[in-house]
């Protein structure tokens, strides 16, 4: 049985990799309505994985029970070749998670195969459910069973949930692109147009310049979700054509812009980070340029990657003067951003080149995972920790963006961090503290460089910046200080 403990062990590892990293990270499948089927494959699967762990761990199954746990076997196989066709017709599959299929594939073959002459076995004796245990390889197991049985139940949940959202979808007329009746009054005048709305920035943006009492155009690729998630009152567009020229927009929000975070930067990777910031970028300006009136003001999305990365800090923090690093990619990147940006400055448009750091926030973006390893015990300091780790609250991110909107002392680019920069060791033993546990997890930077290249320098390296220009402008951050916005967004979670 070792063998068989074995694959099953490296089923689990990899499993759990997948469903973290593809279908939480990379696809967010509990968001989206077209994952409800796929997501119904998982928590089946999950169910009968969480019974074999559990089963495997304490019992042998013998008699009828080996024909029991053969046939759910056989039900998981016929479960997985359904998935795959599930997640061609719903989905691109990037090619990390196809390779993980084929490895999950061919182990689970693999455990199949050695685990066939036992249940042949136990076949032959008097069928019961014989306890066996197997020392701490049981208790393993047993975690392994309840995680995956506890992740059935969450995916069964969202299943119900996208379900309902999908009724409801069905039984409305598909909004068009036509333009709302609030356009052509005077409410129109506090208009903005935002981009990336849908976002992890963006869904927390929309709501309170609604509060203010602005208007929202949202340009989506996705119209039905960004409706779904903003409802009527803010009018979605899919193009920018669609927005006549005559149309009065006041200020401009520009989130847009793949994860930069997630596959390796291959020369495809960085092309695709690149065009889905800048082509936005582009036509954004040509909207510009046709309106009667062009946006009294333009915030743009960048970040601190601008500066490049440093593995140690510097002598000094930098301010928005600090001079970028060609040649890493990180900072070519922000530097074409910001180079389109600042296009619009010839239309006499205020352009806001905001460069964010790691923004904290419950939901979606960083936190979610360093706070799950952190209440797991397993909060790691990364390489020498030495690393600067300059970040910012979403409740300050979504207020710098507000603040630049209406202050016309902002201008330029502007760091969005928090004035309290860590170090990245220091963040990891914060972020444990904050849930009441320690941090004793160290991984060295050498295999990080090897296995994500480039890409690492956003774990290993960093930058010690300061909000300089946000301060001088009067802005007062609700976060300035790490530990604080910790212990608030720890607290969220267990309110929430």
């Amino acid at each position: 049985m070792n063998t068989v403990f074995v694959l099953l062990s490296l089923q689990a590892m990899m499993g759990a990799f997948d469903n973290l990293w593809h279908h939480e990270l990379q696809a967010r499948l509990p968001s989206r309505i077209s994952a409800r089927h796929e997501l119904r494959l998982h928590a089946a699967r999950e169910a009968i994985y969480g019974v074999v762990f559990i089963g495997l761990g304490w019992f042998e199954w013998r008699g009828a029970f080996a024909l029991l746990l053969g046939g759910l076997l056989a039900i998981e196989l016929f479960i997985t070749l359904a998935d795959f066709l599930e997640e061609d017709s719903t989905r691109k599959l990037p090619p990390l998670e196809r390779v993980l299929h084929t490895l999950l594939t061919i182990s689970y073959g693999l455990f199949l195969g050695f685990l066939a002459p036992v249940l042949a076995g136990w076949l032959a004796l008097p069928t019961e459910l014989a306890l066996a245990a197997h020392g701490w390889v049981s208790w393993l197991f047993t975690i392994f069973g309840v995680s995956v049985l506890a992740w059935s139940v969450r995916n069964t949940l969202a299943v119900i949930s996208l379900n309902s959202q999908a009724a409801g979808e069905g039984a409305e007329t598909v909004a068009t692109a036509a333009e709302p009746a609030w356009l052509r009054t005077q409410a129109a005048e506090r208009a903005v147009l935002v981009t990336g709305a849908t976002g992890f920035i963006g869904r927390a943006l929309v709501p309170q310049l609604q509060q203010e009492g602005r208007r929202v155009i949202v340009l989506s690729r996705d119209a039905r979700r960004a409706r779904r998630i903003f409802g009527t009152d803010v009018w979605v567009v899919e193009s920018l054509d669609v927005i006549s020229s005559d149309t009065a927009i006041d200020a401009v929000v520009h989130l847009a812009g793949a994860r930069v975070l997630g596959m390796p930067w291959t020369a495809a990777r960085r092309r695709e980070l690149l065009s889905s910031r800048v082509e936005i970028t582009q036509a954004l300006l040509g909207l510009m340029r046709r309106l009667a009136r062009p946006p009294r003001v333009m915030v743009s999305a960048s970040a601190v990657g601008y500066y490049g990365a440093t593995p140690e800090p510097s002598a000094k923090p930098l301010d928005e003067n600090g001079p970028p690093q060609p040649g890493r990619f990180q900072s070519d990147l922000c530097s074409a951003i910001e180079h389109e940006a600042r296009r619009a400055e010839a239309l006499q448009v205020r352009v806001v080149r905001m460069r964010f750091g790691v923004v904290f926030g419950r939901g979606d973006g960083a936190y979610p995972m360093l706070a799950l390893g952190a209440r797991l015990g397993l909060g790691a300091v990364l390489g020498s920790g030495r690393q600067c780790a300059p970040w910012v609250h979403l409740d300050d991110a979504v207020g710098l963006i507000r603040y630049a909107l209406a202050s016309d002392a902002l201008s330029g680019p502007v760091n969005a961090v928090a004035p309290d920069t860590p170090s990245q060791a220091r963040l990891a033993k914060s972020m444990a503290a904050s849930f009441g546990r320690p941090q004793w997890l160290r991984l060295p930077g050498a295999p990080l460089r090897w296995a994500a290249g480039e890409m690492s320098s956003l774990l290993l390296d960093g930058q010690w910046v300061a909000p300089r220009a946000a301060l001088a402008a009067g802005y007062a951050f609700r976060h300035p200080g790490l530990e604080e916005a910790l212990a608030d967004l720890a607290q969220r979670g267990r309110q929430g």
